[in-house]
């Protein structure tokens, strides 16, 4: 990274934030970052005044209605604007040498991720993308846990909410899933089998993705915006070794291959259930981001690992779609 071109902060002033987009998301980001002891809140922007004004007196601070009035105010950002915006204003930012925490997906094409990449490499500016599971305390404890898995099967259900309809549920939940999968089997993608269909909205409300993997791991990925309960489970295959995880109930099962073959539920499987206390995972996600930009270390979960979550997101999106064509034929 190049240190070169970020102004070196002196020793004790706070890293400079601004939060453009304060909807449903970007109100978290702006609290979170108004209680950092690292980091001064400058602002915060919305094209909607009422609702810029409302958080901006809320937290006794500046709004902006446009994101170019944080330019020379602010040393990084978050972008919680609509996905379509994503690029527009994150490249403006980091053309002017600003950090950014860009929430998921990174942008709407692969294209303009690239361009993004070039840009942030070319001035040294730090990319993070909010791919917030990845600091999901369940997740955090599968590190260490998760070696070489061969099979995944995920199912991320949630009961219609009106946010997020502007995209697919590939990429409003499913997305999730696919990051948190590329973290742990570590391999390209051979081939991807996916179906959809669109139930309430005009993208797809409910997906499911078949993963295979060149080192043989298999991924199998469900995700519904139209339940009629919430579900977060994940479950992992690896040699000797059954992992469950239950996001709802906070709880991961390990099933391992290590007692005599005649004992057990499984004969020669040992069971150990823990529980995992419940954490706040954004604020987990801001303070790897400030760290990151005050340290001028690598992310968490770089543009780059974003990047690959888009990329395959779209692939399913463009099976789902190019299936959902033959059928109205």
């Amino acid at each position: 990274m190049n240190q070169n071109m970020k102004s070196i902060r002196k020793s004790g002033q706070k890293l400079r934030v601004g939060v453009v987009g304060v909807g449903y998301l970007g109100k978290f980001h702006a609290e979170k970052y108004a209680h950092h002891p690292d980091v001064d809140l400058v602002g915060v922007v919305d094209a909607n005044r009422d609702q810029a004004d409302a958080i901006a007196n809320k937290l006794g601070i500046q709004p902006y209605y446009q994101h170019l009035d944080l330019m020379g105010k602010v040393d990084a950002v978050s972008i919680a604007v609509p996905t379509e915006a994503h690029f527009a204003v994150s490249r403006d930012f980091i053309a002017n040498h600003v950090d950014v925490l860009i929430e998921k997906p990174i942008t709407s094409t692969i294209e303009q991720a690239d361009e993004l990449l070039r840009m942030a490499e070319k001035s040294g500016c730090i990319i993070q993308v909010g791919h917030l599971e990845r600091f999901n305390p369940a997740v955090v404890a599968l590190q260490g846990i998760v070696r070489q898995p061969l099979f995944i099967e995920s199912h991320r259900l949630s009961m219609f909410k009106e946010r997020g309809l502007d995209v697919s549920v590939v990429l409003d939940l499913m997305i999730h899933d696919i990051d948190i999968i590329l973290n742990f089997v570590r391999s390209n993608i051979k081939t991807i089998h996916a179906a959809g269909i669109p139930v309430i909205t005009a993208n797809a409300d409910i997906a499911n993705a078949r993963l295979e993997f060149e080192n043989g791991c298999i991924a199998n990925v469900t995700a519904s915006r139209i339940s009629m309960k919430n579900e977060r489970k994940i479950r992992l295959f690896q040699k000797e070794a059954y992992i469950s995880v239950n996001f709802a109930n906070r709880e991961i099962t390990i099933v391992r291959q290590e007692g005599p073959r005649n004992e057990g539920i499984i004969p020669g499987m040992t069971l150990d259930q823990r529980t995992f206390t419940h954490a706040d995972a954004l604020d987990d996600e801001i303070q790897s981001f400030v760290k990151a930009v005050l340290h001028r270390q690598v992310p968490e979960v770089t543009g780059q690992m974003g990047r690959d979550a888009l990329k395959i997101a779209l692939s399913i999106m463009d099976q789902i779609q190019r299936t959902s064509e033959r059928l109205v034929r």
